[in-house]
């Protein structure tokens, strides 16, 4: 069965009718605590690609904002190695509501707001969070989630994230 759009006529204003995708994205990101001797956050970088791997848009990227006086962390933004390839040295930072401090170990959600994916179209894409620890190692976690319609989506890291859940809403 096809669904056609409803057109509505009022004093010469026509108003089309389409499906409603305002939906809200919620991402929960497990940052696990690592026994080591030295210990640093990781920067994270956390988008949204088409399945054939193009980025679409980049929802929250965590980074040291300053560096012992030495300026802020930006430098090592690209050690987020597949972020930073697929337009995350074209960003500029810091970006109102996508930047942010590093975080600390344990469950960490990022919340986006219909508003700010309204051009995102129906069909399937990936969640991706990538992690790069300093004196660590590097991982990236793509969770495969359908836009258009409510469903959640999990998958795992293994050493550098751990769960990373996407939760599509109306």
């Amino acid at each position: 069965m096809r669904l056609l759009p409803i057109v509505v006529t009022t004093a010469g204003l026509t108003l089309a009718a389409a499906p409603a995708l305002a939906a809200d994205l919620s991402v929960t990101v497990e940052v696990p605590r690592l026994n080591t001797a030295s210990y640093h956050r990781p920067y994270v970088a956390v988008w949204i690609e088409k399945p054939d791997q193009t980025a679409v848009q980049t929802l929250a990227v965590w980074y040291q904002q300053t560096r012992n006086n030495e300026g802020d962390g930006k430098d090592w933004l690209k050690d987020l190695r597949t972020w930073w390839r697929k337009g995350g040295r074209a960003m500029s930072l810091p970006a109102d509501g996508i930047s942010g401090a590093t975080r600390a170990p344990g469950r960490q959600t990022v919340n986006v707001p219909a508003a700010r994916l309204r051009g995102l179209q129906p069909g399937q894409y990936n969640l991706v969070v990538e992690a790069a620890r300093e004196l660590g190692g590097r991982e990236v976690v793509r969770v495969p989630f359908r836009w258009g319609g409510a469903n959640t989506a999990d998958a795992s890291g293994s050493t550098e994230l751990g769960a990373v859940r996407v939760t599509v809403s109306r």
